[in-house]
Order: structure tokens, then C-alpha cells, then sequence
């Protein structure tokens, strides 16, 4: 079986790889380079989840794969503050799209400023944490975590509900 991705991110392939070899699933997982359509810091579930679906579509498209991923994280505001929010999307050959949800926790207000003033995420959590790409190691909700949870494992909880919704013909 054929799978792509719609990243070239390290820590989004290693969640797709790792969680489908979990699941008992022999693929040959290609990453591909997938647009998402969306803002590079997408502000609402709405638009993460809109980068998730166009990521996954696109993969669709531009391969022979029988299923694609799409997994975009944004920031949600709320009442309590910017939460890190995470969407993945799984797009089947001749089907619809299945969507799923992350975990979330709510970023430290010196962060949340600097977003809503425009900056975004990934190089701000290097020069936060002072490493060198974070995005595609532990993510932000490793870092704001202390490592309990890193953004691969936070990955394929959302990739193991959405095999989940297809294996149980969900749509």
C-alpha cells in the first residue's frame, strides 16, 4: 500500500510512519511537499483544519497513494487564552475526508502576544527555546511540556482516531 504525507516534516513522517507500523499496516509512506493553502500561522480550527484537508487532497492528487495525511497546527483563541491547536486529515482514494483533532494546551502569554502581533510559530519556538528547528523535533508542545509529549507522539494520537474513523467506515 501506497501512503503519502503532505509534509516533508520530520516529526509529522515519523508520526504517520510509526503509528501505521503500530497499527499493522505494511505502507510505503511518501512525503510530499503539500501546499496547505492556509496562512503560515493559521489562527482557528476552521483554517488548521482547511490546511489538514488541502495538504491531504493535494497528496491525493500528485501520487498513486490509496490514502493520504494531512496534519497542520495552528493556534485557536479562546476566552482562556491562545491555545496550540493540531488537525489532521486523512483523505481515501473514492472517498470522503476523515478529520481529527489534537491535543491542546494553552501557550504562555509572552508567546501568544508575538503571535497575535504576526510572528509565527516554528521560528519563534526556536529563538524561545534556543534551538534549532523545533517544528520538526519535539514542537512547541514539547517544549511547553517538558518533553511528556512531543509533537510526533501528539501526531499520531490524531493519525491512529482518523485510521480509526476509516476502519470503522465512519463518514
Amino acid at each position: 500500500m501506497i501512503v503519502s504525507i503532505g509534509s516533508k516534516n520530520q516529526a509529522k513522517v515519523k508520526a504517520v510512519t510509526d503509528t501505521l507500523h503500530e497499527m499493522g499496516y505494511t505502507a510505503s509512506i511518501v512525503p510530499i511537499d503539500a501546499p496547505s493553502n492556509v496562512s503560515n500561522m493559521p489562527f482557528s480550527d476552521e483554517e488548521t483544519m482547511q490546511g489538514a484537508i488541502n495538504r491531504a487532497q493535494y497528496c491525493l492528487k500528485h501520487s498513486e497513494a490509496e490514502l493520504a495525511f494531512g496534519l497542520e497546527g495552528g493556534v485557536m483563541e479562546t476566552a482562556f487564552g491562545l491555545f496550540l491547536c493540531n488537525w489532521g486529515a486523512l483523505a481515501v482514494r473514492d472517498k470522503d475526508v476523515f478529520l481529527a483533532g489534537g491535543a491542546r494546551i494553552k501557550l504562555p502569554e509572552e508567546i501568544a502576544q508575538r503571535l497575535r502581533a504576526g510572528e509565527e510559530l516554528g521560528p519563534l519556538m526556536d529563538e524561545y527555546s534556543n534551538r534549532v528547528n523545533v517544528r520538526s523535533n519535539e514542537g512547541a508542545i514539547g517544549i511547553f511540556t517538558n518533553g511528556a509529549v512531543n509533537r510526533s507522539e501528539m501526531f499520531a494520537h490524531i493519525i491512529k482516531q482518523l485510521i480509526g474513523m476509516k476502519e470503522a467506515g465512519s463518514l
